[in-house]
């Protein structure tokens, strides 16, 4: 007999970024997966081989062990062929897991039924469901959405392993009560020749800043108007008529969106310019500040800005709420100092449905501040093959120069755009989460299977610090390949005082040469720059957009190529994130973009043959059933029962929706539209009394319980259902709930909710591209606020 799935929808949840078209030339050879995929929900059934039809209720994640070993409870409906009414249970189950972070997924890999609980079925029946469950469902179907996962966790055992050493300075900070913009240096102005042009550009900022060689006029392009100045620290102005040098731009991609914007656009006002050199951050307020006050708290938030912006009373001192670091003034303008350690507890108190309330993320001891902890601790792995790895070409700027790094005895590259370290007289590369090795600094290189443990103990006052954050997994001798993980730090996402946090907080300074027509130059990760907030629907930074640049963000207007002495720059370089990202996967040093399926990831640029990322399972061909037909669902209200039928007709009868549970004492509960419990017993469903509702009928559900387990004990002695396959099949008992089982479901119907909501609301941002990206709340509704339990309850702060 050919088995049927009969219920099995689309489960991925994609998620994509706003980039332009000329970012698709990243290297990869992976299919794209529709675009917009959610998590179609819970019950999910299946037909067996003994044309019983079954169905599983939404799993109750009980552990999630360093996010790799998951135990859960479920619910399952057995109707038997022939059967009119189905026979409930429960079966607790664990197995290992990968997570799919750019796609918010999780798989589960071989399930393990450790304990199951049918009161009415066979052995050879409970068996055959163990069996099912444990070898017959296809990958593509071991799936939920990460969401819903994280509803469940226990955020008080998060335990953040914060980083020794990140800088906690404030950065230079300008606020302004008028229309700004921000054109940040990285160090002095770094100016690059044009061919057969009297026009240079600037290489070390996010805007498009030239300037003319003959006249020695600075031009400034905002949008599609241009300002001019005689000194690029000086007042800037409306250009006027453009020199005609603009009008023989190279017809590339490099000057694209410059000459789309010519000769410009004059507007009746235009916007201050700050300009920098050194680390800093701008604030933007549209007019007086608007103080509107933040509900069961003594704070006031000003909404009249993007930036992050919170007082304590009206008159009391102003928080700021930058790269996940929270500085303090005394006055809008003063002088700023450090705050995070030392919050007002108020923040605690923020409601996640408060519009700004992804400052919950950045405020110690919050179960938001503890999820984004949680999600940056989880890697990203690659298995790589090592016969048909390629290592980067590796070019210096004239002969190798190697420093110091601080407090070690190793040495790092200088005038490369690679992240090499010496380490004794081995050379060793971090390329695009991948280790490689040489016994010279310009190669051969060979796929590295370990790397020395003081590379470990690089300091984040070194430029080198991100390649800590790579590490080998696995290397086993038996095979071609190597396994490597890359965690969030890599990509500059750092965990502070509790908290995640953008950056390490040191400044790098970049290294620059001037020997060939076009000077190298080859930046460092920054932490300012970018206005970098936490983005609760991606657990990564973004950047504030176009008070910062088109360009995502201060040093990143334009990459050098070493290997051809020329620029990429502006879109064709980098592509602007507006608000849907930051520099997540994109390494300043190189220049490269990790673009890959819907979302960025570490190991983007590899080919798939030599470099097999571990959420590829993602890309998987899935949910058609073992013949080849598709499936589908269709709801009918049967005594309160869901029907679902499969193409050949076959379905099945359960419980409408996903209002079943797994009691913890092995019974199946239901919650009515009242917020009653029922529980199922002897093939319907009855009231469940709630502790408080016994009363004097404790002895009575003592004696109902013993009678219970007598039962039990005498249907053990017939061997009838009591094991199945090595897996205890318990005997619940009848008539009231304890106060555990009670707990336990009300925490898990919270969750179940929670994550649901999370689920759609995370789907819903996807599919919109919105960059309504302020609360954890979308449009109010709830979103990652729902629920309690597991989920993010009241203001977030500690319960």
């Amino acid at each position: 007999m050919q088995r049927t799935i009969v219920v099995i929808l689309n489960f991925v949840i994609g998620l994509s970024l706003t980039v332009p078209a000329s970012l698709a030339q990243t290297k990869t050879n992976r299919p794209q997966p529709p675009q917009g995929a959610v998590d179609p929900g819970w019950p999910r059934g299946y037909s067996l081989p003994s044309e019983a039809q079954l169905v599983v209720y939404q799993p109750q994640i009980a552990s999630w062990a360093d996010q790799k070993h998951l135990v859960a409870f479920a619910a399952v409906s057995h109707i038997a062929k022939g059967a009119e009414k189905p026979a409930l249970g429960t079966i607790k189950f664990e197995t290992d897991t990968q997570v799919a972070l750019d796609e918010r997924l999780v798989k589960f890999t071989a399930i393990k039924v450790t304990e199951t609980n049918f009161p009415t079925l066979s052995k050879e029946q409970v068996q055959e469901i163990v069996t099912q469950l444990d070898e017959k469902i296809p990958d593509a179907e071991r799936i939920i959405a990460l969401d819903r996962v994280l509803a469940y966790v226990d955020k008080s055992t998060i335990s953040p392993k914060n980083v020794v050493g990140l800088k906690s300075d404030p950065p230079r900070i300008f606020l302004t009560k008028t229309p700004a913009i921000l054109v940040s240096f990285d160090g002095e102005p770094i100016w690059s020749p044009i061919k057969d042009n009297e026009l240079k550009f600037a290489v070390n900022t996010n805007w498009d800043v030239f300037r003319h060689e003959p006249t020695g006029v600075y031009y400034l392009r905002y949008d599609n108007t241009w300002l001019r100045a005689t000194d690029v620290k000086a007042q800037w102005s409306y250009a006027g008529k453009l020199p005609e040098s603009f009008n023989k731009l190279p017809d590339d991609e490099n000057w694209k969106e410059v000459k789309e914007n010519l000769p410009g656009v004059r507007h009746k006002s235009l916007p201050a310019v700050f300009v920098t050199t050194d680390p800093t951050e701008l604030i933007v307020i549209n007019g007086e500040p608007k103080y509107e006050p933040v509900p069961n708290t003594g704070l006031y938030w000003i909404s009249n800005t993007e930036s992050d912006l919170f007082r304590l009373g009206k008159d009391g001192p102003v928080y700021y709420l930058v790269a996940g670091r929270w500085f303090k003034s005394n006055e809008l303008g003063g002088f700023w100092t450090f705050a995070t350690p030392d919050l007002p507890e108020d923040f605690q108190k923020i409601s996640v449905e408060h519009p700004r309330s992804r400052v919950l993320a950045s405020v110690p001891g919050t179960q938001q501040a503890q999820e984004a902890v949680l999600l940056a601790q989880i890697p990203q792995y690659a298995r790589v093959n090592k016969k048909e790895i390629v290592a980067p070409e590796v070019t210096y700027q004239g002969e190798p120069q190697y420093e110091k790094i601080p407090r070690t005895q190793l040495q790092r590259a200088a005038n490369t755009d690679k992240d090499i370290i010496k380490v004794g007289e081995m050379y060793y590369m971090c390329y695009e989460g991948i280790w490689f090795s040489s016994a010279a600094p310009k190669g051969p290189w060979t796929l590295a299977t370990s790397v020395p443990p003081e590379v470990y103990q690089i300091p984040p006052e070194s430029p080198a610090y991100n390649v800590t954050y790579v590490t080998v997994e696995d290397d086993d001798s038996s095979d071609e390949w190597v396994t490597y993980a890359a965690y969030a730090g890599y990509t500059g996402l750092m965990i502070g005082w509790g908290c995640t946090m953008w950056g390490t907080g040191w400044y790098y300074p970049p290294y620059y040469w001037y020997g060939g027509f076009y000077p190298g130059y080859y930046p460092y990760w920054r932490t300012y720059g970018y206005g970098a907030w936490y983005n609760p629907y991606t657990g990564r930074y973004g950047t504030a957009g176009r008070i910062y640049g088109p360009y995502g963000g201060v040093g990143f207007g334009a990459r050098y190529n070493p290997g051809t002495g020329t620029y990429s720059r502006g879109a064709f370089a980098y592509g602007p994130y507006g608000a849907r990202g930051a520099a997540e996967a994109y390494n300043p040093r190189t220049g490269t973009y990790a673009k890959t399926r819907q979302g960025s990831n570490v190991y983007g640029n590899w080919g798939s043959t030599s470099v097999q990322r571990g959420d590829d399972w993602v890309n998987t061909k899935r949910f058609t059933n073992s013949a080849g037909n598709t499936t589908r669902v269709t709801r009918g209200d049967q005594g309160g029962m869901i029907s679902r039928r499969g193409e050949n007709g076959s379905g099945f009868v359960g419980q409408r929706g996903d209002n079943v549970y797994a009691g913890r004492d092995g019974n199946v509960y239901r919650r009515d539209q009242n917020g009653n419990w029922q529980k199922w017993d002897n093939g319907s469903w009855n009231s469940a009394q709630r502790p408080e509702q016994r009363g004097d009928n404790s002895v009575r559900d003592s004696m109902l319980n013993d009678r219970a387990r007598s039962q039990e004990r005498q249907d053990r002695a017939r061997g009838d259902g009591a094991r199945a396959n090595g897996v205890e099949n318990r005997r619940s008992s009848g008539g009231s709930i304890d106060r555990s089982t009670m707990g336990s479901l009300e925490r898990d119907r919270a969750a179940r909710s929670s994550g649901s909501q999370r689920s759609r609301d995370t789907g819903s941002y996807n599919r919109s591209r919105s960059s309504n990206t302020g609360s954890y709340s979308r449009g109010g509704g709830g979103g990652f606020s729902r629920g309690g339990g597991g989920g993010f309850r009241g203001g977030g702060g500690r319960r």
